[in-house]
């Protein structure tokens, strides 16, 4: 048998983050017989991977850790020809290291799955990708993989990327071969595991040769395992690479040109949710990513459109660079705009009033903080000088907002964070909704703190190959946490999410001050509903009422 039929049967993903966990836990699932480890430099954080808390919020992340981590002592599948019958007890093959000569000297295949944030100082600052994390990984690959191990870009980089890959490893091993192939992740936070199962499609970009060809071949039959071929898409290695910058470009193009128009809508008298209605009926447009609201956040968006503007700037295309510089221009301008709404409606002045804020997360279903919407928020809200901002959110931690906000003038004395959201609101003059959480949500007839009815799963999904190992499996119970445990503690304002509560609004209206103002920056509350316990709610582009009446 040739070294490209070998299956693979030992990977190393490095980088125990947002991509690498939850990327390592699914190949891990639907490879049983491959070891799968994540390999990171930080202690802490691949403790807290093989504690009971893992260190993110992802829907579904735990039960697919716990199964592929800790094995299960009994596994029923539901796969049509099963039967339902109780399959053999599944041993765990995902592991956790800090040992990188180990990890990376054992492994067939690699994949780079680290950060690769904004550059904040020196060339290209601002826009330009910082790859010293990837650099750093790539030369440990160069002193301790094996001949011929196969490494993959997972990490969103500049075009160009796997060539500087490549120097590394030649200027160090100049006699052996190492195959580099691009496989970008499309994950949603919030949604990751669903991705990773169903994906629409998983790229693989390689070199023309032979051994680019063939190490494809192998990375291809990871995903094989669940994924049907049709999904599976070849391309060259520069394709794939920016096809995931022009993808999140585009989706954050669509916000943007949305929230362009919601400015448009306040000065008319139209409402910015009619229009995405009638224009997203049309099928060559759709209507996802129509909504109107802050805008985008997160440690993506905004990150590959500053890299493509400087990708093109340094390719000498200014008029490229202006196009996509312009998406991120009208992203800053919404949430200045957004504050700019606070402070007119409170008399142009915050002194001596309490503005809470419900939400920290950029989106909803995930904890993530890196690169909030809230921060830009709160700087400008601090501005103001307010007696206090208060925030809640039901699922970020507490330290991981605090590390956000603290280069903030004015931060620690100003901003408090709570857990509770009823002490959060109370006595504020202003409520402000920054991330979609169902449970802020006043979308039916009021009083909304109930338990909402378990939503039907559709039957297709109950019996999808992708998602069988999951539905009923017994894993070995772990040992109880200690007293006073902080994780526990996050778990209870997140069980707020798990048991469909939602937001008393009418308590929320009787603990406000005067004027007794909401500003929904997400969209998701019904007017009506607000209104009827005697709230005053208003959205980004909702348009102006007394304005349609006067024309």
């Amino acid at each position: 048998m040739e070294s490209h039929d070998i299956p693979v049967r030992n990977v190393c993903v490095i980088g125990a983050g947002y991509v690498g966990g939850p990327t390592a836990a699914v190949l891990a699932l639907h490879n049983p017989m491959v070891k799968v480890t994540v390999l990171d430099r930080d202690p802490k954080r691949i403790a807290s991977w093989e504690s009971n808390h893992l260190p993110i919020h992802e829907p579904g992340l735990a039960e697919v850790v716990r199964l592929t981590r800790d094995g299960a002592n009994s596994v029923t599948s539901v796969e049509p020809e099963s039967d339902g019958i109780d399959a053999a007890a599944r041993q765990g093959n995902l592991f956790f290291s800090v040992d990188s000569p180990t990890c990376i000297g054992h492994a067939d295949l690699i994949f780079l799955a680290v950060n690769t944030p904004t550059k904040y100082s020196g060339r290209g600052a601002g826009s330009a990708s910082d790859l010293s994390a990837l650099e750093s990984a790539v030369r440990d690959i160069a002193k301790f993989a094996k001949n011929g191990t196969v490494i993959v870009e997972k990490s969103t980089v500049p075009c160009g990327t796997a060539r500087l890959i490549s120097n590394i490893l030649l200027s160090v091993r100049p006699e052996e071969s190492f195959p580099i192939l691009s496989n970008p992740e499309f994950l949603a936070e919030g949604s990751a595991i669903k991705n990773l199962l169903h994906p629409d499609r998983v790229l693989i970009g390689s070199t023309p040769s032979v051994a680019g060809r063939l190490a494809a071949r192998r990375l291809a039959a990871l995903y094989a395992s669940w994924i049907p071929g049709d999904r599976i898409l070849h391309t060259n290695v520069w394709s794939s690479e920016l096809s995931k910058l022009v993808a999140n470009a585009m989706l954050a193009q669509r916000i943007s040109s949305i929230n362009s128009i919601s400015a448009l809508c306040e000065r008319t008298g139209a409402d910015v949710r009619e229009i995405a209605k009638a224009v997203g009926t049309d099928d060559r447009i759709g209507a996802k990513f129509l909504k109107a609201g802050l805008g985008f956040g997160g440690s993506c968006f905004r990150k590959d459109i500053s890299s493509l503007v400087y990708i093109a700037e340094s390719l000498n295309l200014p008029d490229v660079a202006a196009y996509w510089r312009a998406v991120l221009n009208i992203n800053e301008y919404q949430r200045q705009r957004f504050t700019d709404m606070i402070v007119s409606r409170l008399s142009n002045t915050l002194n001596g009033k309490k503005i809470a804020l419900l939400g920290f997360a950029y989106k909803k279903d995930t904890g993530d903080t890196r690169e909030s919407l809230a921060v830009d928020v709160i700087a400008s809200l601090l501005e103001e000088r307010p007696t206090e901002i208060a925030i809640f959110d039901p699922c970020c931690p507490k330290d991981g907002i605090e590390r956000e906000i603290a280069h903030l003038d004015g931060a620690k004395d100003r901003v408090k964070i709570y857990s509770d959201p009823y002490l959060a609101t109370s006595g504020s003059s202003a409520l402000a909704i920054l991330t979609e959480w169902d449970f802020f949500k006043a979308d039916r007839p009021l009083p909304v703190l109930r338990k909402m009815p378990p939503k039907a799963e559709p039957q297709a999904q109950a019996t999808t190959a992708a998602e069988a190992p999951l539905r009923d499996f017994t894993p070995p119970v772990l040992p109880a946490c200690p007293d006073g445990c902080q994780n526990c503690v996050s778990g209870q304002r997140q069980a707020l999410l798990e048991n469909g509560q939602r937001m008393d609004w009418s308590r929320v209206a009787r603990s406000l001050r005067g004027p007794k103002y909401v500003l929904d920056g997400r969209g998701i509350l019904d007017e009506r509903a607000i209104k009827a316990v005697g709230l005053e709610v208003e959205g980004l582009g909702w348009g102006s009422v007394s304005m349609a009446m006067h024309w």
